[in-house]
């Protein structure tokens, strides 16, 4: 098992001190997600273990031959090379003898009677023959196509920026490595390549560190996080689940004596532990009893929470109409025949594989294109705020409240108070001291994030957001999943964040490519359930430890089954009082560590036994029902 032993790791970048003597060791089969807030170091911490940045200072130990590769956020890539050329430029032998296949393949298609291009072929396939380069071949092929490449002879150059990212993704997979390192893997991935791709990673041999802003993603693939927060470096052993748990029961402790209560890092957990199964089954009751227990968290950092509760420009009856409209491009049809109605309060994900035209309707939206045929008629007082995927060029020698106040100098938030510039990039986490700090020097998030608050001090009540989450450290997302949830208006979002989607969605447009959009109401892990994968679904549904059978072949309630369903609502309440007494010692243990982890084991069991005991209740009530 190999390791990487990092010490004494210190960076400054002009007059901001990112980290100070940070350390930490990864080995063999360990997967760390690295967190931290936008403009805390998560990418320069990235290329300064590549080696394509210098640190101030820095100990590396590691075994002689130790490899690792990097995917940057923004790969550079040579335009003229093809997409098998650039994921075959390496200096690991077998791959060479792959690029040189590849090579003298080309030139052979060029010019086949060439008596020179016929050896240098066939002395290609030896090579290929002799060192396993066959399957390498094939691996980078597959990676390629699950990644949702499948023109290998194409130039670089005419590649989309989000397909180029895709090919320097399977470069990096194909490299033999004991270290690999990914910033922002997941941007421009649709659902099922996010999903080959965490397997891919879980499976992984080697460690791996990564950056991404996909909740789901994240706590499936890490077995570590590691948090990057006021030039420090905090290790935490387990999965963002694990890892949310621990940082809610520290803040817990910390502030037991804070009257404001500390829900985010409760609400995430909430979501991510009642995983795929809960949110299907609806089950209303331990949905509030989750929320009960997000309310008994407190509170700290108060001064660095995003607050973007803004008061938006008043909507009327009418909002948005569309009627019949289409759009093509060429040959291709993107929308066909489509009508809807948008009403105050819709939530809305725009879904489907990656070049279905999802940009293309938020775009018809928003007046950017024009239907082919068909109308849309817009209310007098809808005021659109369109994030695009790619924000509008910024100036680099503008200083950041310059960037705002070109919007406005101040603005009215929910609760009626006028608010200034300056404080509203306050509640954005851009502290007093930042203020005058030129937009050069920003990180990307940073830049979404100052983009994001000028487009909302528009006011606007009809919210456009395409790739929201990409470049966003998860505390921005969090709370921009909360706004979302509070806005008045209307919110249309394309997004492959499935937690986002999740939070702030209840219909889906679904397109299929062929010019369709069909409506889907709920959330999307329904949708993929329940329609993408039904084969899934049918054979977890046939499993015979399930009780579904069960419920298909008897239609009532047994004697005994109703004494049973009779009396399990009282043992749930009971166990519902003891954990309220529970959580209440939980709040009032203070430092005492060893009575609050008794306490914490105890809770757990004892939610273990109110999960079991709420699904025989559902299921007995269901044939009760029937």
């Amino acid at each position: 098992m190999s390791q990487l032993i990092v010490e004494n790791l210190s960076n400054t970048v002009g007059a901001k001190t990112l980290f100070t003597d940070i350390e930490f060791t990864i080995s063999s089969g360990e997967k760390a997600g690295l967190i931290g807030v936008n403009g805390t170091g998560k990418s320069t911490l990235l290329s300064i273990l590549m080696g394509v940045a210098d640190a101030d200072t820095i100990s590396m130990v590691h075994p002689n031959n130790y490899r690792i590769t990097y995917l940057p956020q923004e790969p550079i890539v040579d335009p003229e090379l093809s997409v098998m050329e650039t994921v075959f430029m390496s200096d690991a032998p077998i791959i060479r003898i792959n690029l040189d296949y590849e090579y003298a393949l080309q030139a052979l298609t060029e010019n086949p009677e060439s008596e020179e291009n016929q050896s240098k072929f066939s002395d290609a396939q030896n090579d290929m023959d002799n060192s396993s380069g066959w399957d390498l071949n094939a691996k980078a092929r597959t990676i390629l196509t699950r990644l949702g490449v499948d023109t290998f002879d194409k130039k670089m150059g005419e590649l989309s920026g989000g397909q180029q990212k895709r090919v320097a993704l399977a470069k990096v997979l194909i490299e033999p490595a004991d270290l690999l390192l990914l910033d922002e893997p997941t941007n421009h991935l649709d659902v099922d390549s996010i999903k080959w791709l965490q397997d891919y990673l879980i499976n992984e041999q080697g460690a791996v560190i990564f950056v991404t802003h996909d909740r789901y993603f994240l706590d499936a693939v890490s077995t570590h996080i590691y948090e990057l927060a006021k030039g420090q470096l905090y290790s935490h052993t387990g999965n963002y689940g694990d890892y949310l748990e621990a940082k809610a029961l520290r803040d817990e402790m910390q502030a037991s004596t804070d009257d404001k209560l500390r829900n985010r890092y409760r609400t995430e957990l909430k979501w991510i532990k009642r995983g795929a199964r809960a949110r299907s089954t609806k089950q209303k009751a331990r949905i509030g009893r989750f929320e009960t227990l997000s309310e008994q968290v407190q509170k700290d950092n108060v001064n660095e929470d995003m607050d973007v509760a803004l008061k938006t420009t008043r909507l009327g009856r009418k909002v948005i109409e569309a009627k019949q409209i289409s759009k093509s491009f060429g040959d291709k049809k993107v929308i066909e025949d489509f009508s809807c109605i948008l009403q105050s309060g819709d939530r809305i994900a725009v879904v489907g594989a990656n070049g279905v035209g999802k940009t293309t309707l938020l775009n018809l939206f928003s007046e950017q294109l024009s239907p082919d045929s068909g109308i849309i008629e817009r209310g007098s007082t809808v005021k659109i705020a369109h994030f695009q995927q790619h924000i509008p060029k910024m100036d680099d020698n503008k200083r950041i409240i310059e960037y705002i106040r070109e919007t406005s100098n101040d603005i009215e938030d929910a609760s009626g108070t006028r608010i200034s510039a300056s404080q509203m990039l306050e509640r954005f986490l851009f502290p007093t001291r930042a203020h005058g700090t030129l937009i050069e020097k920003l990180s990307g998030g940073e830049r979404k994030r100052l983009h994001l608050l000028k487009l909302l001090m528009e006011q606007p009540n009809v919210l456009l957001l395409d790739e929201p989450t990409n470049d966003l450290d998860l505390e921005t997302l969090s709370v921009l999943e909360e706004f979302v949830e509070s806005f008045p208006g209307v919110v249309m979002t394309i997004s492959h964040d499935r937690f986002f989607l999740d939070r702030t969605s209840t219909k889906l447009w679904v397109l299929d490519g062929t010019g369709n959009v069909d409506t889907w109401l709920g959330s999307y892990t329904e949708y993929l359930e329940d329609y993408v994968a039904p084969e899934v679904v049918k054979q977890q549904s046939a499993a015979p430890e399930l009780v579904v059978e069960t419920k298909d072949k008897k239609k009532r309630l047994s004697y005994a089954e109703r004494k049973e369903w009779e009396t399990l609502e009282k043992e749930i309440e009971v166990i519902e009082t003891e954990l309220e007494v529970t959580e209440s010692e939980m709040a009032s243990a203070g430092s005492d560590y060893d009575k609050l982890r008794l306490l914490t084991e105890k809770s757990e069991e004892m939610n273990a036994k109110y999960e079991k005991l709420f699904e025989r209740w559902t299921y007995l009530e269901e044939l009760q029902e029937n």
